[in-house]
């Protein structure tokens, strides 16, 4: 006989007191959870009939290993402080809960159970979708905040200041770009009674008003990056004074302008260490093929490379020697009216045969030729040892005898190919 007071499947007799499902169309038809979920059925009843939840209080959701052993009617009270009471507000869902509970063990019993528990990660997606993205980034880029934080002020004097009308501390000026694009706002005010028509056209005076102090803004910040102030004021003659820089040649002019539309996307100081940055890296690749040719040649030190460079010359003299000594043999006869022309002129014995042949065809003096070989090859060894120079070439000498010139030296390997 069943003990008074205690509920039994009607199915498979198990003790169903804490929990059981009642059939609201059967009279006695009691089911423990497992044979319910089963869909048993047992005489008139039928699975698909309505059902009602029987709980004695004692049922827990989580199983009895679960921490502070949590009653289901506990768990449904939770539920709905949760929903009236809202996340966080741990004291007042505590009360609702009862008074068993304290706000610590609420928070800590849905954060564990509700949140990175089972039924959390079954509800809560890893990736939550349309949420919004931050694009901005601290580096300065076009969507950084530190487009609204206030420029520091310009490192100027109390004189300067005056002089230009600057006020430090506001980053203004007394007279803006556009002085009076403050009217189109100044006599504007928001009434309770404006149609649609006078409020979008308020909108499009404010709008008006926004673009105008971008303008401003943007050609404050142009003044700034490309230091017109200091120009203005003299400052900037006084800088490069103190600091020489190195001179620029005629093809890295050409390619300045060739860069020119940079300009609108870089500040004055990006540029000018972007174009000295591309200086270093063709001063590098010269050095680099430099080094190369020595290691093509069995050069494996630096120590080595002065003695190669000695031998390479006196190899090619020698090889000068012979085809002067070949052309010799058919042209001895003529030879003597060839250079008759400079022979009796100062500096004609310093002279090789090649260079005695160059300077007839040139019809240029001995000592002048030997002039202007000494600067184009100490010219040479500076820029080798990126040392700035400054080429002070004769002013006798055009385009047309310069280019003959270096063309023979590079041929006879006084100066390299790459750096002529």
């Amino acid at each position: 006989m069943a003990e008074l007071g205690k509920k039994y499947c009607v199915y498979c007799l198990a003790e169903v007191s804490s929990l059981r499902f009642r059939c609201t169309e059967c009279a006695d038809i009691e089911l423990c959870p497992d044979c319910f979920s089963a869909g048993a059925e047992i005489g008139p009843h039928r699975r698909w009939h309505g059902y009602q939840l029987v709980d004695g209080g004692r049922f827990t959701l989580w199983g009895a290993e679960a921490e502070g052993g949590w009653s289901s009617r506990e768990e449904q009270l939770l539920l709905d402080a949760i929903e009236q009471f809202g996340f966080g507000n741990w004291e007042d869902m505590a009360a609702h809960v009862g008074a068993s509970r304290t706000p610590q063990e609420v928070m800590e019993h849905y954060v564990s159970m509700y949140i990175h528990g089972n039924l959390g990660k079954a509800c809560i997606p890893d990736t939550i979708p349309n949420r919004v993205t931050d694009h901005t980034c601290p580096s300065g880029g076009p969507l950084s905040p530190s487009l609204t934080t206030p420029l520091p002020p310009l490192d100027i004097s109390v004189a300067e200041q005056q002089q230009l009308g600057y006020m430090p501390l506001r980053d203004d000026y007394e007279i803006e770009y556009d002085q009076d694009a403050e009217t189109l706002i100044s006599g504007l005010s928001v009434n309770y009674d404006d149609d649609d028509v006078e409020i979008e056209l308020k909108r499009a005076h404010v709008d008006m008003y926004v673009r105008k102090l971008k303008e401003r803004q943007r050609r404050k910040n142009i003044a700034r990056d490309y230091n017109l102030v200091p120009a203005f004021l003299g400052k900037d003659k006084k800088d490069k004074e103190k600091t020489p820089k190195r001179k620029i040649t005629k093809e890295e002019k050409e390619l300045r302008l060739k860069l020119r539309p940079l300009y609108q996307f870089m500040s004055c100081k990006e540029f000018e260490d972007f174009f000295e940055n591309m200086h270093k890296e063709r001063v590098l690749r010269a050095k680099i093929r430099e080094l190369q040719r020595y290691r093509r040649n069995g050069i494996t030190k630096m120590e080595e490379s002065a003695e190669y460079e000695a031998a390479r010359h006196k190899r090619e003299k020698r090889k000068e020697n012979k085809n002067i000594a070949s052309s010799k043999r058919g042209k001895e006869d003529g030879k003597e009216g060839e250079f008759a022309a400079i022979e009796n002129l100062p500096g004609f014995e310093l002279l090789s045969d090649r260079e005695k042949v160059l300077c007839s065809s040139l019809n240029l003096s001995p000592a002048r030729y030997v002039t202007v070989k000494t600067i184009i090859i100490k010219d040479h060894l500076q820029k080798r040892q990126g040392i700035p120079s400054k080429s002070r070439l004769p002013s006798y000498l055009d385009k047309v005898l310069k280019k003959r010139i270096l063309n023979f030296l590079t041929e006879s390997g006084w100066i390299s190919r790459d750096v002529s």
